[in-house]
């Protein structure tokens, strides 16, 4: 996956327009400066990592363990 660009999200609000947002809120999501605790990047990332896990590789919730 390629690394989130604010060329990207303006493009999508822009052909969209479903909600106003301002180019700092973009800013924000691509370069997080105001404490946000996990970037959006950071959450593409891990759902990248999540999209190539095999479920084949998973037991069924009924077969896990309590610790």
């Amino acid at each position: 996956m390629k690394k989130l660009q604010i060329e990207t999200l303006t493009g999508i609000r822009d052909q969209l327009a479903c909600y106003p947002w301002d180019d700092s809120e973009l800013s924000e999501l691509v370069d997080p400066k105001l404490g946000i605790i996990t970037g959006f990047q950071d959450l593409l990332d891990q759902l990248e990592i999540l999209r190539k896990v095999d479920l084949g590789d998973i037991p069924p919730a009924g077969q896990i363990e309590d610790r």
